[in-house]
């Protein structure tokens, strides 16, 4: 394994970026408090200090109360309007265009409906024109723009520029989408896989720095995940750590999953499985009260609800399919639990919010899991809230890991 070394650049831009996550995490701070919260000199922290009050990055705020005769503390905090960042949020048949100023409050956000398998490079360069159109029109300076972020669904390259496969999402493979974007738009383009940069925003906003691993799992049309050690996402050795949405768990007869194969855990447990399985089911005899819910709908069509409402109602057939889905995707994060051993697992997904899944979702998890094993599972405070915010913020988290130097 190849070791380097630092220079003094990389040292400045090290101490920077300690001493803006300390900021952004408690929001404002004195030089003293820094210095021991980031161990470094008090020399040191004057001078990164003053350096970012000159750039704009930090501004110094409110006194704190002293007892003596002495010097009372100044705080200092982040100039969060300083600079904003764009985003670009693709997924299966939607996109989200966003900017959020560096604490991750959004200024403006639109969503877009997308054919499956959008052509490329027409709706990049559509994107584009009306990311930057709605930047001016919310009267962001050219100059204080970061660069634009995009999570895109699917599989990235080891270099996170090129799309290797969307899965649907758009219609080629290995496309340069970074590459693209910067020649559209003139800005720095960082791009990462759609749940990551969930995660990664869930991570930022959260400023929860308390727990050694996390295990975010995002249920919406699919099912996604990722794992972070100490605040950094773990890729594995390929770049797919914690797919656990493709584990095959039916051997011979499974039904075709979007990655190409079949009887993945995506085909029995994600919610668009749930929905697909459960309108086959519709009939007025078989599954009653759904039938009856699906009359009172303008095209005839259940909701995910919908369909956990006849499940608690009583209608068996509808009841069992729910009930095999919730064991498949436990079983999974069971492996999880015992493999990764994470301090935490984060839900992520309208169907969350529902009571009666959310329920027998931890009452399965609980069965056949020891004491020592026994790992919160909760949903996120932050749900249907990350979209919005997720792209741009990895363009916030680039600033931030630089030391705030563009």
């Amino acid at each position: 394994m190849p070791y380097e070394g630092d220079n003094m650049m990389g040292v400045k831009r090290t101490n920077r970026s300690a001493a803006l996550r300390v900021l952004h995490e408690s929001g404002s701070m004195s030089r003293k408090r820094l210095s021991e919260s980031i161990k470094l000199t008090p020399a040191a922290i004057t001078k990164i200090v003053g350096e970012m009050i000159a750039e704009g990055l930090l501004t110094e705020g409110s006194l704190l109360p002293g007892s003596g005769v002495g010097r009372r503390e100044v705080m200092v905090e982040l100039n969060h309007h300083a600079h904003s960042a764009l985003g670009i949020f693709i997924n299966l048949r939607q996109a989200v265009l966003s900017a959020v100023w560096l604490d991750g409050a959004v200024i403006f956000t639109e969503r877009l409906v997308l054919p499956e398998h959008a052509p490329a490079d027409e709706t990049v360069s559509f994107l584009c024109d009306r990311l930057l159109a709605l930047a001016e029109a919310n009267g962001l300076k050219r100059a204080e723009i970061l660069g634009v972020g995009v999570a895109m669904r699917g599989l990235a390259s080891s270099d996170a520029r090129v799309v290797q496969n969307s899965f649907g999402a758009l219609d080629t493979f290995d496309y340069p989408i970074c590459d693209r974007v910067e020649t559209l738009t003139g800005l720095k383009c960082v791009m990462s896989n759609n749940v990551r940069a969930l995660f990664s925003a869930q991570m930022f906003l959260s400023r929860d720095r308390s727990l050694g691993s996390q295990f975010f799992l995002r249920c919406e049309v699919g099912i996604g995940a990722s794992f972070a050690i100490g605040e950094k996402i773990w890729l594995g050795s390929s770049g797919q750590c914690a797919e656990i949405g493709h584990i095959p768990v039916i051997k011979r007869g499974g039904k075709p999953c979007s990655c190409g194969k079949t009887g993945c855990l995506e085909t029995i447990a994600s919610p668009s499985a749930i929905l697909r399985d459960a309108r086959e089911l519709l009939d007025a005899d078989r599954a009653p009260v759904l039938y009856r819910l699906s009359q009172a709908r303008d095209n005839g069509l259940p909701t995910l609800d919908d369909v956990f409402e006849a499940a608690r109602s009583g209608d068996g057939e509808i009841a069992a399919l729910v009930d095999r889905a919730v064991e498949a995707l436990s079983a999974a994060l069971k492996s999880v639990i015992y493999t990764l051993d994470p301090g935490k697992i984060v839900l992520y997904g309208g169907m969350f919010d529902n009571p009666y899944y959310l329920s027998k979702l931890i009452a399965e998890m609980r069965e056949g899991v020891d004491s020592s094993h026994s790992v919160p599972i909760e949903p996120s405070r932050l749900n249907h809230c990350l979209e919005d915010k997720a792209a741009p913020l990895l363009v916030v988290e680039d600033f931030f890991a630089n030391g705030g130097l563009c």
